[in-house]
């Protein structure tokens, strides 16, 4: 919605960004400025730059950037509106709702309420004779009572329209239990309960509201699991299972699992640390929400070829982090004279806590895990094997960041392969060179392709003009520096700029500038995409001097008109049709000359 520019005004004057970043992000003030790791991607160097005379914030790594309202978005995962709210009430302040606006916040609320109502309903019918089946199964996974309560466990009947019925007669619509997910519509249009005859596992995010549900089915039928498809309340990638009891842990780390059923057993024998995601693999928003609790993270995935794999693709997302990370690696389970494979839960009744937590203590690296999958691909006694392990393990080391943690796994990787240490670091240092001659292959046909450097990074935003949008920045950014050098009478149109949101943020700018208001990011709230946001801010953190800045904003008005001019009598632009030939050589095979 738009609120009114006054109120908008307001909240930006008593939302701090330092204080409001603060709360999630650990800060460092240098020169006047505050730095950090970001926590919208996964980083051990601070590239989170916070401005506080300009109330904004960038990320040098991700590119993101934006004001305070920016910030709670991406974080909180909330709307415009939903974020100009959770701030206002942070801040004492009514909001100014408009009728669309707080229908689509009624909206909202109802499907919390109705996912608390139906975990409640859900729960009592545990409790009562109709949910023996579920209680029975309970009782032979050996969760006790207590457990089920603390996770608000409850039971679906074996019926097609229990939930549907109880849900209505409280008053909910058809349509609020369809778009909670609560009920599926078949093919006449009757509905029926999306769950049926299996355990209820409640997921509740940090906050403490029921924003979905996952279960377990009783017997040996199809799908063993199900969770609830993604609502207007719910989003897979944003929310781990437990994680609303984990953040409250008092261990050092965070157990990170596959199943629902896994982290209940966990929670149960003591690990009250563990959480899962809901169906995916990790992701970096998870990464995101856990890096507010913890900085390390153990992975304890099944320890078959889908838990291994999932491994990986977590330590991808990790690598390079502000997390510590290990994997704990469950180890097989001999069942008549076959070893087969046992997830935590599995681990938790077979072998019980202290095994499990002799495990945790022992649990290895990313490192060590990976060096012990490409082991594991050959057989080390041939000469063969033991040559093309050594090509894959130095690949694998040469990218580690530090020559500590290249020296010292190179020394293992060799006890591994039967071969000198000095054999093995000539393979990994020839490793490292190759690394570095790609890398420096790629800057080259960057700096042989200067246009692409200038162009943003969402391909939605791609200027069409370079000279006149490197100058229509210059304007954006010199105003934004020093409003007293807004000229008396505007001097340009958004029309003649050659980037549509380069001229929007004029004209905001310039309205604000004209209204009597400071022009500032804060100018642009709710005007712009966070995408169009990041891009703005990202603009702002270029160097500018406002020295000669009348002179300087005059030469950039008149190349924006100049190069209006030009577009309106058909000229292409120069640089623009310079890639163009290069991208067409470089397509072709055309030889090409720095």
């Amino acid at each position: 919605m738009a609120f009114p520019q006054s109120f908008m005004d307001e909240l930006a004057a008593r939302s701090d960004i330092v204080d409001i970043v603060g709360q999630y992000v650990p800060l460092v003030s240098k020169s006047g400025s505050y730095w950090g790791c970001c926590p919208f991607h996964s980083e051990k160097t601070p590239s989170f730059h916070v401005l506080p005379d300009k109330q904004m914030y960038y990320c040098f790594g991700c590119k993101k950037g934006g004001g305070v309202v920016n910030f709670i978005m991406e974080e909180e995962n909330l709307s415009f509106p939903e974020a100009v709210r959770f701030l206002a009430k942070r801040a004492g302040m009514e909001v100014p709702e408009d009728q669309g606006d707080r229908e689509a916040g009624r909206r909202r609320q109802r499907l919390l309420d109705l996912n608390r109502d139906a975990a409640r309903f859900y729960y009592q019918l545990l409790q009562r004779p109709e949910g023996r089946a579920v209680q029975e199964y309970l009782d032979r996974r050996k969760i006790r009572k207590a457990t089920a309560v603390k996770f608000g466990m409850g039971a679906s009947l074996d019926s097609w329209d229990t939930l549907l019925t109880a849900m209505t007669q409280k008053g909910y619509t058809k349509a609020e239990l369809l778009d909670a997910g609560l009920v599926v519509q078949n093919k006449n249009g009757g509905l029926y309960d999306k769950f049926r005859n299996r355990l209820m596992l409640p997921v509740i995010d940090t906050r403490g509201d029921v924003v979905a549900f996952g279960s377990r089915v009783l017997d040996k039928s199809e799908p063993k699991y199900m969770n609830s498809s993604e609502t207007p309340v719910y989003s897979k990638r944003r929310v781990l299972y437990g994680l609303n009891l984990a953040k409250k842990t008092k261990r050092p780390n965070i157990i990170l699992c596959e199943g629902n059923l896994d982290i209940v057993t966990l929670h149960q024998a003591g690990f009250d640390n563990a959480v899962a995601s809901m169906g995916t693999a990790l992701t970096v928003e998870q990464t995101r929400l856990l890096s507010r609790f913890t900085k390390e993270l153990v992975l304890c995935y099944d320890n078959d070829n889908a838990g291994k794999i999932a491994t990986e693709r977590a330590l991808q997302i990790l690598n390079n982090s502000e997390f510590s990370v290990k994997v704990l690696q469950l180890p097989r389970r001999l069942v008549d004279g076959e070893y087969v494979k046992q997830d935590a839960d599995d681990f938790i009744k077979f072998q019980g806590p202290d095994a499990f937590e002799r495990l945790l203590n022992g649990s290895e690296n990313g490192v060590e895990f990976r060096m012990a999958q490409v082991a594991g691909k050959y057989d080390l006694s041939s000469d063969e094997a033991r040559i093309a392990y050594c090509g894959e393990i130095s690949d694998l080391l040469a990218a580690l960041p530090s020559a500590v943690e290249r020296e010292i796994y190179t020394a293992r990787a060799a006890e591994t392969a039967k071969i000198t240490p000095e054999a093995m670091k000539l393979e990994v240092q020839r490793a490292f060179k190759r690394r570095q001659a790609r890398d420096k292959k790629a800057e080259l046909r960057r700096d042989l392709n200067p246009a692409a450097q200038l162009q943003p990074r969402e391909r939605s935003l791609r200027y069409d003009n370079i000279r006149s949008a490197r100058a229509e920045e210059g304007i954006l950014r010199l105003l934004l520096l020093d409003e007293s050098l807004f000229p008396p009478e505007q001097p340009l149109t958004p029309e003649q700029f050659s980037s549509p949101l380069l001229g929007k943020a004029f004209d905001l700018l310039w309205q604000a500038r004209q209204a009597g208001r400071t022009p500032s990011v804060t100018s642009l709230l709710g005007q712009l995409s966070p995408e169009e946001m990041s891009h703005i801010t990202a603009i702002c953190q270029q160097p500018e001097s406002t020295k000669n800045g009348r002179q300087a904003l005059a030469d950039y008005i008149r190349v924006v008109q100049t190069e209006a001019d030009k577009r309106a009598g058909g000229v292409t632009d120069p640089l623009l049709a310079a890639t163009e030939k290069y991208k067409d050589k470089k397509g072709t095979g055309g030889k090409q000359h720095g």
